[in-house]
């Protein structure tokens, strides 16, 4: 399987000052960044200049995540090779943050159905798609896409 994060790097060389890429390639190094635990309670919302806007439940949050963000900026811009984030501003957004929650819960499946879990970039992907048959038309085509390539490496 091929790491995400590192063709980030190589994407923003590629795509120059995009200001769209940089973005997407924020949140992704987001989600790696701030680790498994974090991730389901910290959704990257947009790039705006150089300040990574993170939405977060409440106050709780965006106080613990404030006292994190030196070494969550350090992450990020380790892994894209360059400084695209200066400044983390996490903002009290608890609608947000529960879709997401509710889109990574596994949903009730068929045995003919079971397959591995989303990768959770695909979730973050997936979050930022607004109509719901649209979001879940992108998971299910997606796990399809995954289950194809498992049956072809195991085949």
């Amino acid at each position: 399987m091929i790491d995400v994060a590192r063709l980030l790097p190589k994407l923003l060389n590629a795509t120059g000052s995009n200001p769209e890429m940089a973005e997407i390639a924020a949140k992704l190094a987001w989600t790696r960044a701030a680790g498994e635990g974090l991730r389901r309670h910290a959704i990257p919302f947009r790039l705006f200049r150089k300040t990574l806007v993170v939405s977060v439940a409440d106050a709780i949050w965006q106080r613990q995540m404030h006292s994190m963000s030196a070494e969550l900026i350090s992450r990020i811009n380790r892994l894209l090779d360059r400084e695209i984030v200066e400044t983390i501003e996490f903002r009290i957004d608890p609608t947000t943050v529960e879709q997401v929650r509710s889109l990574s819960q596994p949903r009730p499946r068929s045995q003919d159905e079971a397959r591995g879990p989303i990768p959770d970039e695909l979730i973050s992907a997936a979050s930022e798609i607004t109509d719901p048959d649209l979001r879940e038309r992108f998971i299910r085509a997606a796990e399809n896409g995954i289950a194809r390539r498992e049956a072809r490496t195991k085949g």
